[in-house]
Order: C-alpha cells, then structure tokens, then sequence
C-alpha cells in the first residue's frame, strides 16, 4: 500500500493483537517489494495488497494464500462496495479538461505492478484504442505520492492516483485542493485486500478474518477506520477481482516505455 496507508496497517496489527491476545509485528522498515517477498516465502503472514499481485498469485497452480476481507470506504462514490477509482489529476491550472487531451503530454505512473497507477490506465488507452505512444513522455515515479508532487511541481502534466490515496493527502494537507484539478475518474476497481498465508492454521485465519469483519461495532475498531477513511471491512471472494483479470489482459495491448524522471 502507499507509504501514507502505513499507520493503519500498524493501528490494525496492534489491535489484532489486543483482541486475539497474539503477539503481532508490523513491518515497516523494509520495502514494499521486500515486504511482498517475505509474504511470498512465508515469513510474513498477513498483507494488504494491490488487487492486481493478489490475481497473479491467486492464478499460481500452487497458490499458497487467502482472502481474509477488504475495506469499504466512505464516501458517496464508492456506493457502500469494496472499490476505489484512479483519479487522474491535473495542476489547476492545467490547459487540459478531458483525458483526450493530454495526447503528447507527460505522465507519471508509480509502478508497473499496480493497478491504480499503471493497469489501468493502459486499460482506459486501449479501450479508446490508442497505443503506449499516446502520453509524450512517461515516467515512473516509484510511488502515488510522488507522481502528486511530480505533478504538483510541474515536473509532469498528468497522473492517475488512487482515490483513497489521494483522499487522505487531500485531508491531511487541505492546501492541495486549490492546487489539482481531477480531470477524470478511471474505474471503480476492486480495492486492494487483506490476504493471509495458508500456512497459518485454519483456526486462526477464522478469527482474524473475524477481527477484520467486526472492527466497525467495536469503538476503537471505528476510531481505526475512520482515521484512514474506512467505514468498514466485508467478506470478498476470488471472482470479486475478475474484472482486475479483464483489464489486465486488455491493458497488455498497451505498453509503456519510462524515461527517467
């Protein structure tokens, strides 16, 4: 998740904690891939994940995880379902009003394995049947909130970030929503779950699917959920994240070539 996601994973973590009486440890002080790549070898237990890693894995012939649940956010928009929108975003004062405006313009995508920032958008371009060529120059920034402040700067004319990333920076820095314009919003997606090694034992990943599942009539589980824009957690299934499997086969006609930013 992004880097300002992080506080929650830990709020959460802790309060799994409290209310299994388990010992937990969120882990914070390596990479996201590092992070993904101890999920995968089973030294870490429990991820929160982009929608698109979850059907690569989930697609292995082996596949070794489990959904415990995914977040519902507030917000009129996401209709009370366990989804979020690209928002692609503008300088205010950009000369651009609709998406087709920004052939030739310079674009930031954060990385290629993420749905909200990449996939999807090669998804948008192929179903209006243009090509990787489309965006005049393409960078990858590495993360949502830099492809913000590559914006912001100037550095690049336009990005897809994912809602509830942008949300919250929109909430903690109230000053940036005189400075972009959302030009668009791609989507809604399946948003990223909460996934869990099969190698923890059936009767636990029942309980934490459970903690998950009942923070919202628990009062410290509500403070954790509002505090990141959450209203609660819901039960979802392998085929809610078919539509990720659509748009990632028809974002393969569409491919990026990243200069450096």
């Amino acid at each position: 998740m992004a880097e300002n996601m992080e506080f929650v994973g830990r709020a959460i973590a802790t309060y799994i904690q409290q209310t299994l009486q388990i010992p937990t440890q969120f882990i914070d002080d390596v990479s996201w891939p590092e992070r993904e790549r101890r999920f995968d070898q089973g030294e870490i237990q429990v991820c929160w994940i982009c929608g698109l890693p979850y059907v690569w894995k989930a697609d292995q012939p082996l596949a070794a995880i489990e959904l415990l649940a995914a977040p519902v956010m507030r917000g009129e928009r996401y209709a009370d379902r366990p989804v979020y929108f690209s928002d692609v975003v503008v300088r205010r004062d950009s000369r651009f009003q609709r998406f087709e405006q920004l052939r030739g313009a310079s674009w930031a995508y954060n990385e290629p394995r993420s749905h909200s920032g990449c996939t999807i958008t090669r998804y948008h371009l192929a179903t209006l049947g243009e090509t990787g060529d489309f965006f005049g120059r393409v960078v990858e920034s590495g993360a949502h909130q830099v492809s913000l402040r590559l914006v912001l700067e100037g550095a690049v004319e336009a990005s897809a970030i994912d809602s509830t990333v942008l949300e919250l920076e929109l909430r903690r820095h109230p000053d940036l929503a005189a400075q972009l314009r959302i030009l668009q919003h791609l989507g809604p997606s399946p948003i990223p779950p909460w996934l869990v090694s099969t190698q923890v034992p059936a009767e636990l990943r029942s309980r934490l699917r459970a903690v998950l599942l009942q923070m919202e009539r628990d009062p410290q589980g509500q403070a954790i959920l509002a505090a990141s824009g959450m209203a609660r957690f819901v039960s979802v299934s392998d085929r809610d994240y078919d539509p990720i499997r659509h748009m990632a086969q028809v974002a393969d006609r569409v491919s990026f070539s990243p200069a450096s930013n």
